[in-house]
């Protein structure tokens, strides 16, 4: 499906569905079509779907760090991860 340029850029700043702060507790069973570090932060875990390699991502990543991918799962060791979903979640 093409979105327009109004839709992808209120999905961008978080206003298109839910948006989820999250520090050390484990985020599973998610959907998140990006995850921003505004804090250099330690994944220790992360489950990406359709993909191959995410393991490389189990690393100390830098402030303003965004992961384009769709995250299903992920933990972070220390700092903090803002993950985006399209639309609402129930």
């Amino acid at each position: 499906m093409i979105e327009n340029v109004q839709q992808l850029l209120t999905e961008q700043l978080g206003k298109n569905g839910d948006t989820v702060v999250f520090t050390t507790a484990a985020q599973t069973g998610k959907d998140f079509y990006a995850v921003y570090f505004p804090v250099t932060s330690v994944v220790s875990a992360i489950t990406v779907a359709d993909a191959t390699g995410e393991s490389a991502l189990q690393t100390t990543l830098p402030a303003g760090t965004t992961l384009f991918m769709n995250v299903t799962a992920i933990t972070l060791t220390s700092g903090i991860g803002i993950g985006y979903h399209e639309g609402a979640t129930t």
